[in-house]
Parts: structure tokens; C-alpha cells; sequence
């Protein structure tokens, strides 16, 4: 188990275009696994591969959606390796986005609301689906990673300015109290 620092806005680590994984071995799946104790810790749903400044294809999920009211989370660890969408819904859901490289940050962001994906696991097996819902939106955030974009850059200007405002404002009042 290791948690990995998680490089956060305006890091240039960020904008970088992820390489596909060449090879699912073992070495990957160690990185998977890293991966995900790095998310749950954080905590968050989904981590990108270059989030950890590892440029790779690679990415991971689990909604952990509550099995009942009040109850304990369900796991479901998800993971997506060289993913690509191969079709998307022309309908738009409006889901209010966070992420753990722009901390406690949060924004409407407009995505297709059923996405076809393809993707190979953690054996390197191929899997194609059909995805809709919170797992739907939650890799096309997480896929945008891999293309250098942030759930920001979906915004106008002016809501993104805001955003990076209130997050520079944040940091400022953290390093004050660090002080």
C-alpha cells in the first residue's frame, strides 16, 4: 500500500497528454492498486493516472455508492485501462463536478448522459459497455485527464476565473494557518 501525492492546478504535469499503456503486468497493476489506496485516502471516486504524475492511460473508479440509506458504502473498484469513448449520447446531463487536483472546488459541467466505452482491466482482458448515470460522467472527467483537460475548462471564462480565485483564496488562508 502506498499513498502517492496527488499534483494539483495550475501543476503543467496536468496539461500533459497521457501514453497508452504498452503492457498490463504487474507493474501496472502494483500502480492500480497504489491508485486506489490514494483515491479512498483522499477521499475521491475517481483518480487519473497523470493526477499522480504518471502520464499513463490509466485510470480508476469506485462510486462507492451507500447499499442503503445510512449504510455503509459499497465498494466497487473500477479500472480503466487505454479507455476510449466510441459513442455518446447527443442528451446532456448537468452534474456538479469536483476534483482532487482543484481541491474542494465544485461546478456544473454539461456531459452526455450515455457514453460506449472501451477499455482492458487490470488483466488486460477488453471490455466494451454501455454507461450512463454518475459512472458515465465520472469517466469522461477522468478521461479528460488523460487528454490534459480539467472539469474547469468546461466552464465560461468568467465561472472558471471564479473558481481558481476561490481556490487561490483557500491556499492563502491554509498557509496562513500553517504559519
Amino acid at each position: 500500500m502506498a499513498l502517492l501525492p496527488i499534483i494539483e492546478t495550475p501543476d503543467p504535469l496536468l496539461r500533459q497528454i497521457s501514453t497508452p499503456v504498452e503492457v498490463v503486468d504487474d507493474d501496472i497493476r502494483r500502480l492500480v492498486s497504489d491508485m486506489f489506496d490514494t483515491m479512498y485516502a483522499a477521499p475521491g471516486i475517481g483518480l487519473a493516472a497523470i493526477q499522480i504524475a504518471v502520464p499513463k492511460r490509466l485510470l480508476v473508479i469506485d462510486l462507492q455508492e451507500p447499499e442503503e440509506e445510512g449504510g455503509d458504502p459499497v465498494r466497487d473498484p473500477r479500472v480503466f485501462i487505454n479507455p476510449e469513448i466510441i459513442w455518446a449520447s447527443d442528451t446532456l446531463q448537468t452534474y456538479s463536478e469536483g476534483c482532487l487536483s482543484v481541491p474542494d472546488q465544485y461546478a456544473e459541467v454539461d456531459r452526455p448522459d450515455h457514453i460506449r466505452a472501451r477499455w482492458l482491466d487490470e488483466q488486460g482482458k477488453t471490455h466494451e459497455e454501455e454507461l450512463d448515470g454518475l459512472l458515465a460522467i465520472c469517466l469522461q472527467h477522468e478521461m479528460d485527464h488523460l487528454e490534459g483537460i480539467l472539469f474547469i475548462d468546461h466552464l465560461s471564462r468568467l465561472k472558471r476565473d471564479m473558481v481558481l480565485k476561490k481556490l487561490a483564496k483557500m491556499r492563502k488562508e491554509m498557509a496562513k494557518r500553517a504559519a
